[in-house]
């Protein structure tokens, strides 16, 4: 086989909140987190895809919904915090493009759960909780006018 050879792209169709259609091109092995990024469409990533929120919850049809692999029980459990859960809701970081999917259309919700902007705490350990869970005088509170609780530009969205 030529290395060089071909790759057909794979169409995915996102709805924004507002519901605007935006089609874009996708290869085998993409996420919808990683084709939100490229195409500048407006997905959150606080955990910068590594599986520990829920911002990038998408919702999908049906019938790619069952196409899919079953999400892991961190995949649920994340699910589980997200705005607007449906029966067809997924973690855009973790739905990774392939040939069965091809056509797919995944909606974005209106709102998510972001702890980064709802009252977010970080531990000098590095755990991140909600400050009504977890009580502790090691707590840093983010400011909103704080390096780190201000809007910056990235390949993220925050």
């Amino acid at each position: 086989m030529n290395t060089n050879e071909y790759i057909r792209p794979y169409t995915v169709h996102f709805i924004t909140p507002e519901g605007e259609k935006i089609d874009v091109k996708a290869t085998e092995g993409d996420t919808m987190l990683d084709l939100a990024q490229r195409y500048d469409i407006d997905l959150e990533c606080a955990c910068e895809g590594s599986l520990a929120c829920s911002t990038c919850h998408v919702i999908c049809e049906p019938e790619y919904f069952d196409k899919m692999e079953e999400p892991s029980d961190e995949e649920n459990d994340m699910l589980d915090l997200a705005f607007g859960l449906t029966e067809t809701s997924r973690l855009g970081c973790q739905i990774e493009m392939c040939e069965d999917l091809d056509g797919i259309t995944v909606r974005i919700p209106s709102a998510t759960r972001n702890l980064r902007v709802d009252g977010m705490y970080i531990y000098e350990q590095g755990i991140i909780g909600c400050a009504s869970t977890y009580v502790r005088s090691s707590l840093l509170r983010i400011q909103a006018n704080s390096p780190l609780g201000t809007k910056k530009k990235s390949k993220c969205k925050m």
